[in-house]
């Protein structure tokens, strides 16, 4: 039984609990947050006796085989090092890090201690997401050369995570960065890249509006398309809707987690909807579970000494296209994507 310990009682963390306790062959056998209500809270919901306002003083008492770390960014580095000096694997929230160079630092650190990590870049681990990649890797369409990634929605995500509005960026770092590894997982690395950005709401800081236009190489172009401004009746979220062409056909993931495949001879629709988990609720069923989806690949990957899909490594050519996404929108102009 792989025992693991939790770093934050947030937002998001309930999901990764229940997640934890649907799975076979792993345990949360202690938790952490600096806020003693929300600890308690979490501690009694869950069912975990083993609480504590320090993560230090966690790693120092517990005997863990991987730290859940699902804190906000800017405590992220000191965490996973932290962790990488106990010698204990460690999962990673999203955005991994606030600065680029800082994201690289942990998985430096985590390479030199000998750890395996792995970021919970969990969209790429939705069940329509993954149907749209194994409906390519079939040769549904032949080789794909165009997609969009669209993700348009007025939501209020701002009622749940207030710092949300705060900062200076906003949908590229916090949304963006989810879709941006959808067309790498579906398109492969991109090598250059042209991004606007827009804030519509006057109420906040940052963008929240972003278009991107993404280079994959010579064959192939796609655009990620992400939009917290956008009033709609029938609002999709938080779904991702997808367009991808090949030169044998086409298909698309629309509304309702309908994927229609198509070339000039047939078409055909198909019902890619994400199962309920027991403990979720829609219309967040579908990252909920891709949070169990991406979470039993971590027990996986522990079990057998293989490196994680989104391990830090992979998810560093992520962070360099949110990076290459600010400083094209910053200088008004496409950028190369340096490898990383």
């Amino acid at each position: 039984m792989l025992r693991g310990g939790l770093i934050g009682c947030g937002f998001f963390a309930a999901n990764q609990l229940h997640a934890w306790h649907d799975l076979d062959g792993v345990e949360i056998v202690a938790i952490c947050d600096t806020d003693p209500a929300r600890l308690a809270a979490t501690g009694d919901q869950f069912g975990i006796a083993a609480r504590y306002a320090d993560a230090a003083a966690m790693l120092a008492a517990e005997r863990l085989d991987f730290v859940d770390i699902a804190t906000t960014p800017p405590s992220h580095r000191a965490l996973v090092e932290l962790a990488a000096r106990h010698g204990v694997p460690v999962i990673c929230q999203k955005p991994l890090a606030a600065t680029f160079e800082d994201a690289r630092a942990m998985v430096a650190a985590c390479d030199a201690a000998g750890v395996a990590m792995m970021v919970h870049e969990n969209f790429r681990w939705q069940a329509p997401i993954r149907a749209v990649r194994a409906a390519i890797e079939a040769g549904a369409i032949g080789t794909p050369f165009f997609a969009r990634f669209a993700f348009r929605s007025g939501f209020d995500v701002y009622a749940a995570q207030p710092y949300l509005a705060e900062g200076e960026r906003f949908i590229i770092e916090d949304l963006g960065i989810h879709v941006l590894d959808i067309a790498r997982f579906v398109m492969g690395e991109a090598t250059t890249l042209f991004c606007r950005t827009q804030r519509v709401n006057p109420a906040i800081r940052g963008e929240d509006v972003a278009t991107i236009l993404l280079g994959h190489g010579d064959r192939a172009t796609s655009i990620v398309d992400c939009s917290y401004a956008t009033p709609i009746h029938d609002d999709p979220f938080p779904q991702t809707l997808i367009e991808v062409d090949g030169d044998h056909g086409r298909m698309r993931l629309e509304a309702g987690y309908r994927l229609v495949v198509e070339n000039r001879e047939s078409i055909e629709t198909r019902d890619v909807s994400p199962p309920l988990p027991a403990w979720g609720e829609k219309p967040w069923h579908g990252i909920q579970e891709s949070v169990v989806a991406i979470q039993r690949h971590w027990v996986e990957c522990l079990a057998t000494g293989r490196a994680p899909a989104t391990s830090g490594h992979d998810n560093l050519r992520t962070l360099a296209l949110v990076d290459a996404a600010y400083r094209s929108a910053a200088e008004g102009r496409a950028v190369d994507v340096a490898p990383r």
